[in-house]
């Protein structure tokens, strides 16, 4: 094999490489829990990869809702004791706030 097949081999040896690895770093969706207790969204800021799950579990005794800002989405009335799960679909921030009590805000960061 002359120089030019030995340089091609290793480089496609080395793209082989790089290829499992970026594929094998590949992480499964995951689920992020926020807690919603005492007026109080926590924790008040959430980071999740595109895919992942997060709960938002209501442990007051009244109703509240996770609406976002700009309309990206919006939980309806979540329930004392309810949960509500909104799957991250799309990269940026997104701030949010419950309807019935606006000073309660929370922020999800989707890298």
């Amino acid at each position: 094999m002359g120089k030019a097949g030995v340089i091609r081999s290793f480089a496609c040896a080395a793209l082989l490489a790089l290829t499992l690895v970026a594929c094998s770093s590949a992480q499964p969706p995951k689920t992020v829990k926020v807690s919603i207790e005492g007026l109080i969204y926590a924790p008040a800021v959430v980071t999740v990869a595109h895919g992942d799950t997060v709960v938002f579990t209501n442990r007051d005794i009244v109703p509240h809702t996770v609406t976002a800002r700009d309309g990206a989405f919006d939980s309806g009335m979540i329930a004392a004791g309810a949960t509500w799960r909104y799957v991250a679909r799309e990269a940026g921030t997104v701030e949010y706030y419950c309807t019935f009590h606006p000073t309660m805000k929370g922020t999800l960061k989707v890298e």
